[in-house]
Protein backbone atom coordinates (compact mmCIF):
# COMPACT_ATOMS: atom_id res chain seq x y z
CA UNK A 1 0.00 0.00 0.00
CA UNK A 2 2.63 2.28 0.75
CA UNK A 3 4.25 2.03 -2.51
CA UNK A 4 0.64 2.74 -3.92
CA UNK A 5 0.73 6.22 -2.02
CA UNK A 6 3.78 6.94 -2.90
CA UNK A 7 3.38 6.75 -6.10
CA UNK A 8 0.21 9.03 -5.93
CA UNK A 9 2.28 11.34 -4.42
CA UNK A 10 5.21 11.63 -6.21
CA UNK A 11 2.79 12.47 -9.70
CA UNK A 12 0.71 14.66 -7.34
CA UNK A 13 4.03 16.67 -7.06
CA UNK A 14 4.88 16.15 -11.08
CA UNK A 15 1.80 17.32 -12.44
CA UNK A 16 1.26 20.50 -9.68
CA UNK A 17 4.93 21.94 -10.74
CA UNK A 18 4.50 20.95 -14.16
CA UNK A 19 1.15 22.30 -14.79
CA UNK A 20 -0.11 23.56 -11.95
CA UNK A 21 -3.00 21.37 -11.20
CA UNK A 22 -3.87 17.41 -11.20
CA UNK A 23 -6.84 15.40 -10.56
CA UNK A 24 -7.52 12.15 -8.33
CA UNK A 25 -9.63 9.48 -8.38
CA UNK A 26 -11.55 8.37 -5.16
CA UNK A 27 -9.57 4.88 -5.06
CA UNK A 28 -6.33 7.22 -5.17
CA UNK A 29 -7.62 9.45 -2.19
CA UNK A 30 -8.97 6.92 0.19
CA UNK A 31 -5.55 5.14 -0.17
CA UNK A 32 -3.30 8.41 0.43
CA UNK A 33 -5.19 9.22 3.32
CA UNK A 34 -6.48 6.09 4.68
CA UNK A 35 -10.39 6.35 4.42
CA UNK A 36 -12.18 3.39 4.53
CA UNK A 37 -15.59 3.27 2.76
CA UNK A 38 -18.03 3.81 5.63
CA UNK A 39 -15.92 6.38 6.79
CA UNK A 40 -17.18 8.55 3.61
CA UNK A 41 -20.49 7.65 4.26
CA UNK A 42 -20.61 9.31 7.46
CA UNK A 43 -18.78 11.91 6.46
CA UNK A 44 -21.09 12.78 3.86
CA UNK A 45 -24.19 13.39 5.93
CA UNK A 46 -22.42 16.65 7.45
CA UNK A 47 -23.73 18.24 4.65
CA UNK A 48 -26.91 18.07 5.56
CA UNK A 49 -26.43 20.42 8.48
CA UNK A 50 -25.29 23.44 6.36
CA UNK A 51 -26.47 27.38 6.17
CA UNK A 52 -28.26 29.73 3.39
CA UNK A 53 -24.99 31.37 2.28
CA UNK A 54 -26.50 35.11 2.30
CA UNK A 55 -24.02 36.58 -0.12
CA UNK A 56 -24.42 34.04 -2.91
CA UNK A 57 -28.30 34.83 -2.69
CA UNK A 58 -27.34 37.96 -3.14
CA UNK A 59 -26.17 37.11 -6.57
CA UNK A 60 -28.92 34.89 -7.16
CA UNK A 61 -27.31 31.43 -6.29
CA UNK A 62 -28.90 28.61 -3.87
CA UNK A 63 -25.92 27.50 -2.19
CA UNK A 64 -25.61 26.06 1.38
CA UNK A 65 -22.22 26.45 3.24
CA UNK A 66 -20.30 26.34 6.03
CA UNK A 67 -16.73 27.70 7.18
CA UNK A 68 -13.89 26.97 9.24
CA UNK A 69 -10.05 27.82 9.85
CA UNK A 70 -7.09 25.48 11.91
CA UNK A 71 -3.60 25.57 12.28
CA UNK A 72 -2.34 22.40 10.14
CA UNK A 73 1.27 21.34 11.30
CA UNK A 74 3.75 19.36 8.63
CA UNK A 75 2.97 16.22 10.48
CA UNK A 76 -1.12 16.47 10.27
CA UNK A 77 -2.13 17.71 13.57
CA UNK A 78 -4.80 20.57 13.86
CA UNK A 79 -5.76 22.96 15.71
CA UNK A 80 -8.77 24.91 15.55
CA UNK A 81 -8.36 28.66 15.01
CA UNK A 82 -11.01 31.45 16.74
CA UNK A 83 -14.09 32.21 14.56
CA UNK A 84 -13.78 34.98 12.59
CA UNK A 85 -14.89 36.68 9.35
CA UNK A 86 -13.82 35.12 5.86
CA UNK A 87 -11.71 37.63 3.36
CA UNK A 88 -10.09 36.83 0.55
CA UNK A 89 -6.88 39.05 -0.08
CA UNK A 90 -7.38 41.85 -3.52
CA UNK A 91 -6.94 41.01 -7.27
CA UNK A 92 -7.79 36.79 -6.04
CA UNK A 93 -12.13 36.67 -5.87
CA UNK A 94 -13.19 39.63 -8.17
CA UNK A 95 -17.08 39.58 -6.64
CA UNK A 96 -15.69 39.96 -3.20
CA UNK A 97 -13.12 42.30 -2.93
CA UNK A 98 -12.41 44.41 0.38
CA UNK A 99 -15.56 42.06 1.84
CA UNK A 100 -15.77 40.40 5.28
CA UNK A 101 -18.19 37.50 4.92
CA UNK A 102 -19.64 36.23 8.22
CA UNK A 103 -20.52 32.60 7.39
CA UNK A 104 -22.11 30.00 10.22
CA UNK A 105 -19.05 28.15 11.66
CA UNK A 106 -18.61 24.09 11.45
CA UNK A 107 -20.31 21.94 13.39
CA UNK A 108 -17.98 20.37 16.07
CA UNK A 109 -18.96 16.77 14.75
CA UNK A 110 -17.68 18.10 11.36
CA UNK A 111 -14.66 19.68 12.99
CA UNK A 112 -13.89 16.73 15.01
CA UNK A 113 -14.73 14.20 11.92
CA UNK A 114 -11.32 12.07 11.40
CA UNK A 115 -12.02 11.82 8.06
CA UNK A 116 -11.48 15.87 7.78
CA UNK A 117 -7.86 15.07 9.49
CA UNK A 118 -6.84 12.63 7.17
CA UNK A 119 -7.57 14.78 4.21
CA UNK A 120 -5.65 17.93 5.67
CA UNK A 121 -2.71 14.89 5.90
CA UNK A 122 -2.97 14.83 2.47
CA UNK A 123 -3.27 18.05 1.55
CA UNK A 124 -0.22 18.57 3.90
CA UNK A 125 2.01 16.11 1.21
CA UNK A 126 0.72 17.30 -2.07
CA UNK A 127 1.63 20.52 -0.96
CA UNK A 128 5.11 19.98 0.04
CA UNK A 129 6.15 20.24 -3.46
CA UNK A 130 4.76 23.62 -3.47
CA UNK A 131 6.48 24.97 -0.10
CA UNK A 132 7.92 23.65 2.44
CA UNK A 133 6.48 24.83 5.85
CA UNK A 134 6.26 23.90 9.24
CA UNK A 135 2.55 25.34 9.71
CA UNK A 136 -0.13 25.88 7.10
CA UNK A 137 -3.65 27.88 7.62
CA UNK A 138 -5.92 25.33 6.37
CA UNK A 139 -9.38 26.85 5.65
CA UNK A 140 -12.18 24.50 4.99
CA UNK A 141 -15.71 25.52 2.78
CA UNK A 142 -17.99 23.12 3.15
CA UNK A 143 -20.54 23.24 -0.04
CA UNK A 144 -23.98 22.88 -1.21
CA UNK A 145 -25.10 24.14 -4.65
CA UNK A 146 -28.76 23.11 -6.12
CA UNK A 147 -30.50 23.75 -8.89
CA UNK A 148 -34.11 23.74 -10.31
CA UNK A 149 -35.71 23.70 -13.52
CA UNK A 150 -35.56 27.32 -15.12
CA UNK A 151 -32.91 27.87 -12.50
CA UNK A 152 -29.38 27.13 -12.80
CA UNK A 153 -27.15 26.33 -9.70
CA UNK A 154 -23.50 28.73 -9.84
CA UNK A 155 -20.64 26.75 -8.16
CA UNK A 156 -18.65 29.85 -8.70
CA UNK A 157 -20.95 32.63 -8.78
CA UNK A 158 -17.27 35.15 -9.65
CA UNK A 159 -16.50 33.10 -12.69
CA UNK A 160 -13.09 32.45 -13.61
CA UNK A 161 -11.19 33.51 -10.23
CA UNK A 162 -7.69 32.45 -7.60
CA UNK A 163 -8.35 31.87 -3.85
CA UNK A 164 -5.41 34.31 -2.61
CA UNK A 165 -3.85 30.67 -1.25
CA UNK A 166 -0.99 28.66 -2.14
CA UNK A 167 -3.11 24.81 -2.58
CA UNK A 168 -6.59 24.91 -3.18
CA UNK A 169 -8.62 21.67 -3.86
CA UNK A 170 -12.28 20.85 -4.46
CA UNK A 171 -13.28 17.34 -3.31
CA UNK A 172 -16.55 15.86 -4.48
CA UNK A 173 -19.04 14.71 -1.63
CA UNK A 174 -21.74 13.73 -3.79
CA UNK A 175 -24.06 14.88 -6.80
CA UNK A 176 -27.49 13.84 -7.52
CA UNK A 177 -30.11 14.42 -10.43
CA UNK A 178 -27.19 16.62 -11.59
CA UNK A 179 -25.40 17.54 -15.80
CA UNK A 180 -23.52 19.91 -15.72
CA UNK A 181 -20.60 20.99 -12.98
CA UNK A 182 -17.10 20.76 -15.16
CA UNK A 183 -14.28 21.77 -13.35
CA UNK A 184 -11.54 24.16 -15.31
CA UNK A 185 -7.83 25.71 -14.08
CA UNK A 186 -6.25 28.21 -16.81
CA UNK A 187 -2.93 29.23 -16.34
CA UNK A 188 -1.86 32.84 -15.92
CA UNK A 189 -1.85 33.14 -19.82
CA UNK A 190 -5.26 32.00 -19.69
CA UNK A 191 -4.61 28.96 -21.60
CA UNK A 192 -6.75 25.66 -19.73
CA UNK A 193 -4.36 22.97 -18.47
CA UNK A 194 -6.90 20.69 -16.53
CA UNK A 195 -10.71 19.94 -17.72
CA UNK A 196 -12.64 17.89 -15.07
CA UNK A 197 -15.70 16.69 -13.95
CA UNK A 198 -15.70 15.27 -10.39
CA UNK A 199 -19.00 12.77 -10.93
CA UNK A 200 -17.78 10.20 -8.50
CA UNK A 201 -17.68 11.09 -4.77
CA UNK A 202 -14.15 11.72 -3.39
CA UNK A 203 -12.93 12.54 -6.84
CA UNK A 204 -10.25 15.59 -6.07
CA UNK A 205 -9.42 18.27 -7.96
CA UNK A 206 -6.24 20.55 -6.81
CA UNK A 207 -4.36 23.21 -7.66
CA UNK A 208 -1.37 25.70 -7.52
CA UNK A 209 -3.48 28.74 -6.49
CA UNK A 210 -0.71 30.99 -7.27
CA UNK A 211 -0.29 30.61 -10.65
CA UNK A 212 -3.56 29.21 -11.97
CA UNK A 213 -7.10 30.36 -11.75
CA UNK A 214 -10.38 27.84 -11.45
CA UNK A 215 -14.14 28.08 -12.67
CA UNK A 216 -17.11 25.75 -12.55
CA UNK A 217 -19.74 25.48 -14.84
CA UNK A 218 -23.54 25.60 -13.58
CA UNK A 219 -25.27 22.77 -12.58
CA UNK A 220 -28.65 21.56 -13.80
CA UNK A 221 -31.60 19.22 -13.16
CA UNK A 222 -31.17 15.95 -15.21
CA UNK A 223 -35.07 15.06 -14.34
CA UNK A 224 -36.43 19.07 -14.22
CA UNK A 225 -39.22 17.32 -11.97
CA UNK A 226 -36.58 17.46 -9.20
CA UNK A 227 -34.02 19.77 -7.70
CA UNK A 228 -30.33 19.34 -8.28
CA UNK A 229 -27.58 18.96 -5.97
CA UNK A 230 -23.75 19.11 -5.94
CA UNK A 231 -21.87 18.87 -2.94
CA UNK A 232 -18.04 19.73 -2.67
CA UNK A 233 -15.67 20.45 0.49
CA UNK A 234 -13.37 23.12 -0.72
CA UNK A 235 -10.16 22.91 1.37
CA UNK A 236 -7.21 25.54 1.03
CA UNK A 237 -3.63 26.18 2.34
CA UNK A 238 -1.46 29.12 2.98
CA UNK A 239 0.66 30.59 5.01
CA UNK A 240 -0.54 31.49 8.75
Amino acid sequence: METVVETVIESVHRDLVSRGAVALRPDEVSACAGIAPGEWTRFAGHWEDLAVDPYAAEHGTRRLRRYGAFLLTAGGRLTPRPYEAFVQPDASNPMYVDVDRHFEPLTASFAADPVLAALAGLLVRAAGCLEERDEWLFKVHPFRVTAHAGQDGRPTPEGRHRDGVTLVSSLLIGRENATGGQSSVYGADGERVLRTTLAEPGSLLLGDDRRTLHEVTPVRPVDEARPARRDVLVMTLLSP
